[in-house]
């Protein structure tokens, strides 16, 4: 047993002599481009699963303090690839400040000989107006929706994605089609929160069929565009238990359960809590987890901030 725990031994001093070299290389580097932290992770479970046989079988020798030495020495590739990786991000940060910088200079230098007549803070602010990317998040609803302030909110909750809002006043069930294709087809979004329903009340009521018939069309002509578009449909709001809203939420919860789209009921609004969401997120992306957010969690940040601040009452019903 002695000649088999030597050899064991040596392959694990074999094993874990490049981890010093490698600990050295990465603080070294600076950056933690190029690291694989859930790679890391698995190394340090197999050591930890090693240890604890070693424990169970009650093997007490030189062996078992090597398998020590392997593990902390790992471990440390873990708090050199944390410190990299803030590196990192103040590397990017300086870099877009300077390309800032840059770009604005050149752009005063050209208005400068065209039209003295603007500021620098408005040369500025006009370099800042963004331009809508394609494969991004939006939100699509009616009155309600457009008053959420979700940049604020995407910025106040670091989405790792882009998001806009793209929601429309008084906008019905039977306007959205035409409507998406209009304004939001472009974009080819790879994902849709969609809070449709709130000026259809009357609609609903009379005809049911043809308020689904409209809804199925919507999400129809987002498929086209996408057909990996990821969708929530979100129900509308019920404060005052009306059975008309009820059973129209179970029919948007019927058609999304039809079109593998998810379903987020607004009622549990009180019940949410952004940050805790917030982080959790945090936390993922702190262990190298770059995961797009649920659009379960999106919708949450964004209703519970307007339950908060804004009537929620379906603007049919107010108008009526």
């Amino acid at each position: 047993m002695e000649v088999a725990h030597l050899f064991e031994a040596v392959m694990l001093i074999c094993f874990g002599f490049s981890w010093p070299l490698n600990v050295i290389k990465a603080y070294r580097a600076g950056t933690a481009k190029g690291t694989s932290l859930p790679f890391i992770i698995l190394i340090i479970t197999g050591y930890i699963a090693g240890i604890t046989a070693k424990f169970i079988n009650k093997q007490y020798n030189y062996v078992l303090a090597v398998y020590f030495l392997n593990l902390a020495i790992v471990m440390t590739n873990i708090f050199v690839y944390i410190r990299n990786k803030r590196l990192d991000k103040k590397a990017g940060a300086k870099e877009v400040v300077k390309n800032i910088k840059i770009e604005n200079a050149v752009e005063v230098k050209e208005d400068n000989m065209t039209n003295y007549t603007n500021s620098l803070d408005e040369i500025i602010n006009r370099k800042n107006t963004s331009v809508e990317m394609k494969n991004s998040v939006i939100l699509f609803g009616g009155s309600l929706d457009k008053k959420i302030p979700v940049a604020e909110l995407a910025k106040s909750f670091d989405f790792n994605f882009d998001i806009y809002n793209k929601s429309e006043d008084r906008l019905s069930i039977a306007d959205s089609e035409k409507y998406f294709q209009n304004k939001i087809a472009a974009l080819q979004p790879e994902g849709m929160l969609i809070h449709i329903g709130d000026m259809d009340y009357t609609l609903f009521k009379n005809d049911p069929a043809a308020f689904d018939r409209n809804y199925l069309n919507l999400l129809a002509g987002v498929k086209a565009v996408n057909k990996k578009c990821r969708i929530a449909l979100v129900s509308v709001a019920n404060p005052n238990a009306s059975k008309t809203l009820a059973m129209m939420n179970a029919h948007i919860k019927a058609i999304a359960e039809s079109e593998n789209a998810a379903y987020i009921n607004l009622e549990n609004a009180k019940l949410w809590n952004p940050e805790a969401t917030k982080a959790a997120s945090e936390f993922a992306y702190s262990m190298g987890l770059k995961i797009r957010k649920p659009l379960r969690d999106v919708a949450e940040i964004l209703y519970s901030y307007a339950f908060r601040n804004f009537d929620t009452k379906p603007v049919d019903i107010l108008a009526g």
